[in-house]
């Protein structure tokens, strides 16, 4: 990967929606090596896919909310993971160093449907307990990492 295509990850991840035409005016090669390029960085996995930004508050989804969770020794990490995959409200999991084994963010309408999703994961197998905050406001999300 050179610097060409690390401007065009840059460009594709502040608007996917570019055609060739202007990611090759904008880096300075013609439309037809942009393209090849952009396959390559596709089929070799550094880019993995493109999807539309949504705006939670804008469907339904006004709270946010980061959910720790520890589980016992006993617990099959791929049934825990597995239990997580079912609750569309979880948009993000992490496995974590530390107390707790899985980070989560969770988007829900009410406070009746996180406490819901909360007693819906404190009763899956392997999972010790839980520990929950609130978003208050969401400050940026999916932030663009400078270029290595």
């Amino acid at each position: 990967m050179d610097a060409i295509d690390r401007q065009l990850i840059d460009l594709l991840r502040d608007n996917a929606r570019l055609p060739y035409a202007e990611l090759a005016r904008k880096v300075g090669l013609s439309a037809p090596a942009v393209h090849e390029r952009v396959g390559k960085l596709e089929s070799s996995g550094v880019i993995r896919g493109y999807r539309a930004e949504i705006h939670p508050e804008a469907m339904g989804l006004p709270l946010t909310a980061v959910i720790g969770i520890v589980h016992d020794s006993n617990g099959d990490t791929d049934d825990i993971l597995e239990a997580l995959r079912e609750h569309q409200e979880i948009e993000s999991c992490y496995f974590m160093a530390g107390e707790e084994s899985f980070l989560c963010k969770a988007r829900v309408k009410t406070i009746g449907d996180l406490e819901r999703l909360i007693i819906d994961l404190n009763r899956v197998k392997g999972i010790a307990r839980t520990r929950t905050a609130i978003a208050l406001s969401t400050k940026w999300e999916g932030r663009t990492q400078p270029p290595a």
